[in-house]
């Protein structure tokens, strides 16, 4: 693609993002910024939602890994499914119940302020590592096929990619966001569609003949049902999807935030089921672009990069033609930053409101403060996508999901300790059940295969590290 014209793409793209957040933020204070005075749509609360949950890690890991899992990431997906009946039925009513900004502090309600302090800890950290190597992606693409011709190095372009989130995030927050995000993910479906019309107009099909020649191919397999060793064993990928669910979404401040700035949980609940349906669908797109990709290079001759998220850049930005790479860049820009915008006013609600105490200060104090934490987290996302960029081999959804099995266990046995008994916590036992059960998960995640003949984890991970910080919190209390 030539380079003046994905200039061209990327400031008119970011033109409008500009306006929308300078008409949005018009007359905003630090409760918009966080609650978006509870005005918001719920339809644009569930379309932007999209794009916040799908990110950049499934425009581009989710068909490159096809040629390693087929679609046995569905098996997953139909899990997400439940995990959102569960969110909308349990968590959403609690949330708005107890008129909450951050889901966190019922915690503290339900326990102490320390345990409050260790889950919304725990939410920081999941998401910042999570949502950094979101934004890499983006972060990659722009510096392979434009700034890497400049001689650019990689730490300005990650600069200049999170800096362009600062400027039209940092004064209207989540109420910029959900404009925002809808305005994203509108482009991150389109592009997908159109990629997946564009492949298979050069390969010569139609809609019934694309359809078929998927079914035919080699990439089709849904279920996994032959080896219970294997990740990609049905249960496993299908209750690992369902807890991953409820954990990376009902108990996570960033989407929880959008579905809080509905009028009621009539609308909250609107959104959420809206949301599902056509997460399931998108997700299926995605899947039936990676096997028409692969299919592509077996009838082309083309080899396959090692690296798989590597396959959808290299071919929408070269072999596919110029209008392939026009939508793969407004979709990987729009996926990425849909993700990664939400995530960084998550992250500054998260730390004001629960380790500030916004709530006892002025107006002034709190806008100085929001501001320093905002830049803070930013350089935060820089300082993890330079480290990954030098260390990581594998595909970023696989570390993405793991990262998650890891790191949100203690926030679901906490919540499932709150809601469903009424026992107390010692409280002075909290910190140690949130470090050892999530360290124990990794050593029994790595050592699985050689300790249980052959049998991984994968994404059930979290259910085992929800278990065991159960039992470690159940200990703890009486």
């Amino acid at each position: 693609m030539p380079e003046y014209l994905l200039i061209s793409i990327l400031c008119g793209y970011f033109f409008v993002i500009m306006c929308i957040a300078w008409y949005t933020s018009r007359n905003t204070d630090t409760h918009s910024f966080f609650t978006a005075n509870k005005s918001s749509p719920w339809y644009l609360v569930a379309f932007g939602m999209i794009g916040a949950s799908l990110s950049g890690v499934t425009f581009i890991s989710v068909p490159g890994n096809v040629v390693k899992v087929q679609f046995g990431y569905f098996q997953m997906v139909l899990g997400y499914v439940l995990g959102y009946v569960v969110i909308a039925e349990l968590l959403m009513p609690l949330y708005y119940r107890l008129n909450l900004v951050s889901i966190y502090t019922y915690l503290e309600q339900r326990f102490g302020r320390i345990t409050y302090r260790w889950g919304a800890f725990f939410f920081l950290l999941s998401r910042t590592l999570g949502s950094a190597l979101r934004l890499f992606l983006a972060a990659n693409v722009l510096q392979i096929f434009l700034f890497h011709r400049w001689n650019v190095p990689f730490i300005v372009t990650v600069a200049i990619t999170i800096g362009l989130i600062w400027l039209y995030t940092f004064r209207g927050g989540i109420k910029t966001i959900v404009w925002t995000d809808t305005f994203q993910t509108f482009f991150l479906i389109s592009s997908v569609v159109l990629s997946v019309y564009l492949i298979s107009s050069r390969l010569g099909l139609g809609f019934t003949d694309m359809l078929e020649a998927i079914y035919n191919s080699r990439y089709s397999k849904i279920f996994f049902w032959e080896d219970m060793n294997s990740r990609l064993f049905f249960p496993k990928m299908f209750f690992g999807g369902m807890f991953i669910a409820i954990a990376m979404t009902g108990l996570d401040q960033d989407l929880m935030q959008k579905n809080l700035t509905c009028r009621n949980i009539k609308e909250a609940k609107l959104n959420m089921y809206s949301f599902t349906g056509v997460l399931v669908v998108v997700n299926l797109f995605f899947l039936s672009l990676g096997a028409l990709l692969y299919i592509y290079c077996e009838q082309r001759g083309i080899e396959v990069p090692k690296r798989t998220d590597d396959m959808f850049p290299m071919l929408a930005m070269g072999e596919l033609g110029l209008s392939a790479g026009v939508f793969f860049i407004l979709g990987i820009t729009a996926s990425s930053y849909a993700s990664a915008d939400s995530a960084l006013a998550a992250l500054t609600t998260s730390f004001c409101i629960d380790f500030l105490d916004f709530k006892n200060k002025t107006e002034q104090v709190r806008r100085r403060q929001k501001t320093y934490v905002h830049v803070g987290f930013s350089f935060v996302f820089l300082l993890v996508i330079l480290i990954f960029y030098y260390i990581n081999h594998r595909a970023i959804i696989d570390v993405v999901l793991d990262l998650a099995g890891f790191t949100y266990g203690p926030l679901v046995a906490l919540f499932a300790l709150g809601m469903f008994t009424k026992r107390k916590l010692n409280e002075k036992w909290v910190p140690w059940v949130c470090i050892v059960c999530p360290l124990l998960s990794v050593l029994i995640y790595y050592g699985s295969s050689f300790l249980l003949n052959g049998f991984e984890f994968g994404s059930s991970i979290i259910i085992l590290n929800s278990a065991l910080c159960s039992l470690g919190f159940w200990w703890a209390s009486k």
